[in-house]
């Protein structure tokens, strides 16, 4: 395609194109609430005006910075309209980081050729009948194909283009109700006609760092998050700005039933369990933890998850469920061989200090319980040892 004639092509389309960047529902964005406060999902059009939308502005989004003017315009039109569609969701913590994080056309691996055989079976499934990809989406994916260095400082024609990338794929991949059937039909076009530029649609970031698998897993949509796996393309252990993976979004969510109980523990298994976010340095066991996801924390451990990273403050995730006053979770630590009590934060608390301070009767009685068992057993392995080495010099001597 003609690089003029296929900027051309776009453009024209482009109002329209952005009236309908949305038919699938408002714009998700993901937003940090406090150190210990909840990740939730509210729409771009939730935003009220005067600081609340400075900030908005200031953390979104999936276009480019150049675009973000007429976004805004659109979204004022639709607020006064009353479509403003969010939804909140209880899926991460910690505050929103400020700093460098990974931007939609700088994903890595942007240039990195398909492995051919790594999403086989993706291009190989047949879309059903009346399902139809978004024509300036395929006419932006054959613009970009060829000038993939031109992503990394695009000019002014580029960030128009990149804008329908963004949007469609977002809109596509990463809402609350992302069906993975069209998923896959985007999926497989773009493997079909473009197959260099799969990986990088796959892992694309937006403005906050989150790609579609933080998006997907966030919204607990399992199959979207499977259908992302599955293409073997995703680099699962990217963090976004506030330095969350999608297996420490994936620690606080609710996985309904075996089926997604099974590609939760997919993706823990493609992923380092054990990474720490950027600004705590908490793990997704310690997340897990503390928002009292049993079963996840359960998944957590079969996935080799490390019961005694600490964090910044120096607690562990041990400190944590005595914080929060989760019994069962400190219980099911507990029943690790690897669960070291006697770890300390940087204020000199450990795990039963917390409990202590924080008057929880039933943590007091089942870590000293815990810790009398443990002695009790040092002490037979101490008194089995000596007795071992005794009987075996008396045999010598003999």
């Amino acid at each position: 395609m003609d690089r003029k004639s296929g900027l051309k092509s776009i453009m024209k389309k482009n109002g329209a194109a952005d009236k309908q960047g949305n038919r699938g529902g408002a714009k998700k964005n993901l937003k940090f609430v406090g150190v210990n406060g909840g990740y939730e999902t509210t729409s771009s059009e939730e935003e009220s005006s005067g600081e609340e939308k400075e900030e908005a502005e200031e953390v979104d989004s999936s276009e480019p910075e150049e675009m973000q003017e007429d976004q805004g315009k659109e979204e004022e039109q639709e607020e006064e309209a009353g479509e403003s569609q969010g939804q909140g969701e209880d899926t991460a913590t910690g505050e929103m980081a400020q700093g460098a994080g990974p931007q939609a056309g700088e994903t890595e691996g942007q240039g990195d050729p398909q492995d051919p055989e790594s999403s086989q079976a993706l291009l190989e499934e047949q879309p059903e009948a009346g399902e139809t990809i978004d024509k300036d989406f395929m006419e932006a994916c054959h613009y970009i194909k060829d000038r993939m260095a031109e992503v990394a400082t695009p000019d002014k024609e580029m960030r128009h283009i990149l804008t329908v990338l963004y949007q469609e794929w977002f809109r596509v991949s990463s809402q609350k109700d992302s069906l993975a059937d069209t998923v896959t039909l985007y999926l497989r076009e773009v493997g079909i006609a473009t197959p260099t530029l799969l990986r990088y649609i796959v892992n694309l970031a937006d403005g906050n760092g989150n790609t579609a698998l933080h998006y997907s897993v966030s919204h607990s949509n399992f199959p979207v998050v499977k259908l992302l796996l599955d293409t073997g393309l995703c680099e699962v252990d990217t963090q976004n700005k506030a330095g969350y993976t999608a297996v420490m979004l994936a620690s606080l969510t609710a996985a309904d039933g075996s089926d997604d109980m099974e590609v939760a523990l997919q993706l823990l298994r493609q992923g380092d369990v054990n990474a720490r976010a950027s600004q705590a340095g908490q793990t997704a066991l310690m997340l897990a933890v503390s928002h009292g996801r049993t079963a996840m924390v359960r998944l957590l451990l079969s996935c080799q998850a490390d019961l005694n990273i600490q964090d910044k403050d120096g607690s562990t995730a041990l400190i944590c469920a005595c914080e929060h006053s989760h019994v069962e979770i400190a219980r099911i630590l507990l029943e690790s061989d690897h669960c070291d009590t006697s770890l300390t934060d940087k204020d000199g608390q450990s795990a039963l200090s917390v409990a202590v301070a924080a008057s929880h009767s039933d943590l007091v009685d089942l870590l000293k319980t815990h810790s009398d068992s443990t002695t009790q057993a040092s002490n037979l392995s101490s008194t089995t040892t000596s007795a071992t080495i005794i009987t075996t010099t008396t045999a010598s001597l003999l």
